[in-house]
């Protein structure tokens, strides 16, 4: 339980010391967590590991919510940890679909780039 409350306390700490919502923060660790966990894996954003990765790694972040946190109405609280679920992956998604249906969308080829294929000297 004590684990459980620190981690708490230190989501609290950092969305006091930030000034950003939390759901803001659920976006933007959530997708830093979706890059960074794609870079460990060594794996493209196509691949579907990092997401699994991120949705697995915040499922834990709301059990842990629900052992810690006791809301008045369970319904309200299952409600908020599935909002939040939905808004730390709905980006790393986005990104996912556009590199495996749309790849040109978030790459670049060589021979794509201004002035590729013209002479130098020109």
């Amino acid at each position: 339980m004590m684990d459980a409350l620190r981690w708490y306390q230190a989501k609290l700490f950092v969305e006091h010391a930030l000034g950003v919502s939390m759901d803001a923060l659920h976006i933007l660790v959530g997708f830093s967590l979706f890059l960074l966990v794609a870079r460990l894996l060594r794996a493209p954003l196509a691949s579907p590991r990092p997401l699994l990765a991120l949705l697995v790694i915040e499922l834990i972040n709301e059990a842990y919510d629900l052992y810690v946190e006791r809301w008045p109405s369970l319904g309200s609280q299952l409600g908020e940890g599935f909002k939040d679920v939905l808004l730390t992956i709905t980006l790393p998604t986005l990104i996912l679909v556009m590199a495996r249906w749309r790849p040109s969308w978030v790459t670049q080829s060589t021979n794509q780039r201004p002035g590729a294929g013209q002479d130098a000297n020109q």
